[in-house]
């Protein structure tokens, strides 16, 4: 394989050069950067020849089992050997089943051992590092598995690719993630969804971040009342970024996500091949009441943006609480403080008051977690004494902590043994760790000792945002004590059928074998606690029409259910493992889930998969499933990729200093063709940015080589460091240049630049076809659009001190949803479920008709037919900030109204005045406002926006 390495010879920082006359010392600069930008150039152009041909992902999820095939197909079109690689990212929850190469006709499989015989046998491997590099935790939600392999010239690979997973519900939908970047344009690339749900589907949506309009043209959806197709078949012109750029804008995520219909019996028995499965989320209950105490890690490692976005995310938790629950509040360091010495009622004046206590918590010292959730028991403990606690009512512990305990008692285990001997039982501890400072291992067992479960909580502009989703997850318990009970000469081996709560939004899952003799009807009864009563439910389902039901090949994959009760038996016995105190019980569970694992040939923390190679190339390397422990103190990369390969991105980074480098961001910040002037791009020296004999020197523009990126392409290393230290400025010219800089500073200062009103309205129909509104007099919560006629209401903070929207709300009562825009990102609220989305990252959405669609460039489209389509844009031009647009305003019903709304009711424009021709007036409903004709920047063009002549008011 042909490597190709560049090194530059110039003098390291620190070295000396002679200095000639300042005209040759520029010349010199000039020729270097020249030689760079050639070096590039060359670099960019010289692909690999590794070329993907075909490129497919087929997913079927049958009664909420998905089963993905991703196959690549590729060919090595160079005349030398190349280097091909494989990359997928899976979900976490999913457990590879298969993987194989098949080179010149030879396949390649990849076995799965037990995982000490994988290492024991190939601890060269191992220790090398391999076996670590093929499966790696790589964002909140994702995997990536990674495989590379050496193709000869003309050659052809395929790889295949396999993995499973059961869909669980949350907060009232399944999500099943697929990630799509090939990084190259792909003649045959097709991405086909079966889902086949016998209970019926009762609403299914689609959302991309790399959807364009054109590639939604390839993205077809069938749906009937137990069936959906949904297929991606874009041509290579729609692949493409645009007709003069020959590269791919597939890079991201595609989600469905989509629900079933439910009764209010006990759920539906799915029964196939000899396995069934009982799902149970009954509707029509009511929420128990509940006892929360909420336990705080204020400690001095919480201090900045994580306590800032913890006190958010708890102001938003206590809004939530309903009158009859009961709460407290406990918030720790080195020492335990509560809020109050007992719970209190969640009443409008305890949860105004409980805010103002959480706004003041500060963070510093230590962290003293046993102290902390011992006392969270004793206030229960007491309030039990006391007859405090509802009658079945359900009682909770919330902790947030972000790392490990550093003040009384720090030992782990005696900390964990403390908490579930202090619980008994009685209550059910939910453990979030903020961050990779905290052991996930530590609160895993804390939470699951203690009948709960544990979250980590991630370092991002939307922390607060998750935090607020857990608790929306376990804020309505709608039974307690939840038992399933089937007749015990019909089924065995059972999976788990006793859980302490059910929560709305959520599914409870049983699954098992059906005996050789079992009946023909299967019936079951589950049994539950509601507030003032036991229920039981009843359900039965014939085993011959479930049989009948599955027999569908183009929707179903053989034996689904068998494999689904393995997957789940498997999950419930690594959690069962890491609960159980007993070291043979412990073994007894490990050995069962081991055996289960090989037997179904599912990677999963007990085994390993180990890919063989053609001969002459590495013989072996081990992919293993990464537990969520592991990946403490690593920075999570949570870009997607699904395909992957070597990219020169990886090394522009290094030179400019800016990961995410691209055209349209580089000429916004100055840089411009060869010919032309550059701005200083971030991580060149400052010495780039001087002033040479005819004006300034700045490095050419560097192309953007992530359009040119192929598959295990190995680029030159290119030592800027040296190159930028040997281009220096000589002396003389530096003085030269402080002459000619306070030559410059002498001028008159420019004027004032032209601002971007708060809102431009479009005015069809009217004598002006638009109208600029400046909020000069408006302060805090702004009622702009209401029209129930359009079933969409748009409200907005302003904060006048600083001329700009703190945060915009667009909601919309069919579908039922709410989009809120704040300056660090946008946040989509559907059925208590949040979605955050940064501005600027590509979104395509379809929800019952409502379709969303972000740019590149941050603007934001909510558009269906016969309605007014709205914008939101975060604005980075002059008068920087939340910007609204409105489209298609003649769809506004004659019931519009608010602070905006109002001007598409009957405006009345004046003549200009007589004496000053730049002045008027307008009446809008029995009320005169002054406008006046300004300059004005349209921030509907792109920054820095385009100038406009519009007549503004001011309110």
């Amino acid at each position: 394989m042909r490597r190709v390495l560049f090194r530059s010879h110039l003098p390291g920082t620190g070295a000396k050069m002679k200095t000639p006359a300042p005209v040759h010392a520029w010349d010199i600069v000039l020729v270097l950067l020249s030689l760079l930008l050639a070096i590039l150039q060359t670099t960019t152009a010289q692909k690999n020849g590794i070329n993907i041909y075909s490129l497919t992902v087929d997913s079927k999820v049958s009664s909420r089992f998905a089963h993905t095939v991703v196959t690549s197909r590729v060919v090595n079109r160079a005349n030398t050997v190349q280097e091909a690689t494989f990359q997928m990212e899976l979900p976490k929850k999913a457990f590879i089943t298969n993987f194989s190469m098949i080179i010149d006709g030879v396949t390649y499989p990849g076995n799965i051992k037990e995982k000490s015989v994988a290492q024991k046998k190939y601890s060269a491997a191992v220790s090398r590092g391999e076996s670590a590099g093929l499966v790696q935790a790589t964002g909140r939600k994702t995997e990536k598995f990674q495989v590379s392999v050496s193709v000869a010239p003309a050659a052809k690979v395929t790889f295949e690719l396999v993995y499973e997973e059961l869909l669980s519900r949350r907060l009232g939908a399944y999500e099943l993630l697929l990630q799509i970047h090939p990084q190259q344009l792909v003649k045959h690339l097709q991405m086909d969804v079966h889902i086949f749900e016998p209970q019926g589907i009762s609403f299914l949506e689609t959302e991309s971040t790399f959807m364009t309009n054109e590639l939604a043209k390839a993205l077809t959806t069938f749906q009937n009342q137990t069936k959906a197709h949904i297929q991606f078949k874009p041509t290579l012109s729609q692949q493409q970024i645009s007709p003069e750029q020959q590269d791919t804008v597939l890079n991201g995520n595609f989600i469905i996500r989509y629900d079933v219909n439910r009764t209010s019996s006990g759920g539906s028995i799915q029964i196939e091949n000899g396995y069934f499965v009982h799902y149970f989320a009954p509707e029509g209950l009511s929420t128990l009441s509940k006892n929360v105490i909420f336990v705080i890690d204020k400690s001095g490692s919480m201090s900045g943006r994580k306590i800032q976005q913890t006190q958010e995310a708890l102001l938003k938790i206590l809004d939530d609480l309903r009158p009859y629950d009961q709460f407290n509040l406990i918030s720790f360091s080195g020492e335990a403080t509560q809020w109050k010495p007992q719970l209190v009622p969640a009443s409008a004046e305890n949860v105004k008051e409980a805010k103002s206590y959480v706004a003041g918590i500060q963070a510093q010292g230590g962290t003293n977690i046993n102290d902390a959730m011992l006392m969270a028991v004793q206030l229960l403990e007491r309030a039990n004494r006391e007859e405090l606690l509802p009658a079945r009512s359900v009682t909770l512990i919330v902790l947030l902590t972000d790392g490990d305990p550093t003040v009384g008692e720090t030992n782990p285990s005696r900390i964990q043994k403390n908490v579930q001997e202090a619980i008994d039982g009685q209550y059910s501890l939910f453990c979030l760790g903020f961050g990779f400072d905290v052991s996930y291992a530590f609160l895993e067992k804390l939470a699951l000792d203690n009948g709960g479960l544990a979250r980590r909580i991630y370092e991002d502009s939307d922390s607060a945002l998750q935090l607020q989703d857990f608790y929306q997850e376990v804020a309505n318990p709608l039974l307690t004590s939840v038992a399933f009970e089937y007749p015990s000469n019909a089924v065995e081996a059972v999976t788990q059928d006793h859980f302490r709560l059910f929560f709305k939004g959520s599914e409870l899952v049983v699954a098992g074998k059906l005996r050789d003799q079992s009946p023909d009807i299967l019936s079951a009864r589950v049994r539950g606690q509601l507030n003032l009563e036991d229920i039981t439910f009843v359900t039965e389902s014939s085993v011959a029409e479930q049989e009948e039901a599955f027999r569908s090949p183009k929707y179903i994959f053989h034996s689904f259910m068998e494999r689904l009760w393995a997957y789940l038996t498997i999950q419930q016995l690594l959690e069962q493992m890491v609960s159980t105190k007993s070291d043979a019980e412990k073994q007894a569970l490990e050995a069962r889930a081991l055996s289960l694992s090989l037997n179904y040939s599912f990677v999963t923390p007990l085994t390993s998969m180990v890919i063989t190679k053609p001969e002459g190339q590495e013989q072996s390397e081990v992919a293993e499933k990464p537990v969520e422990n592991e990946s403490r103190h690593r920075n999570v990369y949570s870009g997607p990729a699904l395909f992957g390969t070597h990219s020169m991105r990886d090394r522009m980074s290094r030179i400019t200093g800016d990961s995410g480098a691209d055209p349209v961001l580089s000429k916004r910040r100055g840089w411009r063709g060869q010919a032309g002037v550059f701005g200083q791009g971030p991580g060149f020296p400052m010495r780039f940015g001087q002033l040479g004999p005819s004006g300034p020197i700045h490095p050419p523009y560097l192309p953007d080589p992530s359009h040119h990126t192929t598959w295990g392409a190995v680029l030159p290393d290119i030592a800027l460091a040296s190159v930028s230290s040997a281009i220096s400025v000589p002396d003389q010219a530096s003085r030269d240049l402080d002459i000619r800089i306070k030559e410059t500073t002498t001028t008159a200062p420019p004027p004032a630049p032209i601002q971007a009103p708060s809102v431009i309205l479009p005015l069809p129909g009217q004598s002006e076809n638009q109208l600029c509104v400046d909020l000069k007099h408006s302060q805090g919560l702004l009622n702009l659009l209401s029209d129930p006629g359009q079933g969409v209401e748009v409200t907005g903070h302003y904060e006048m001190g600083k001329a700009k929207f703190m945060w915009i709300d667009v909601t919309f009562k069919n579908p039922q949803l709410q989009v809120r825009a704040s300056p660090e990102h946008v946040v989509v609220t559907r059925n208590r479920r949040n979605s955050a989305y940064k501005w600027k990252e590509t979104l395509y959405s379809v929800v019952s008709g409502l379709k969303m669609t972000m740019d590149k460039a941050g603007l934001l489209l909510l558009s269906s037919p016969d309605r007014v389509t709205i914008g939101l844009l975060s604005w980075d031009g002059p008068g920087e900030g939340l910007r609204l647009l409105l489209r298609d305003v003649d769809r506004f019903s004659s019931h519009v109204s608010g602070t905006l709304g109002q001007f598409y009711q009957d405006v009345l424009w004046g003549p200009p005045a007589a004496a000053d021709d730049s002045k008027r007036t307008l009446r809008v409903q029995g009320r005169d406002h002054s406008a006046t004709r300004e300059l004005k920047l349209d921030y509907q063009e792109a920054p820095p926006g385009k100038e406009i002549v519009c007549w503004s008011v001011e309110l």
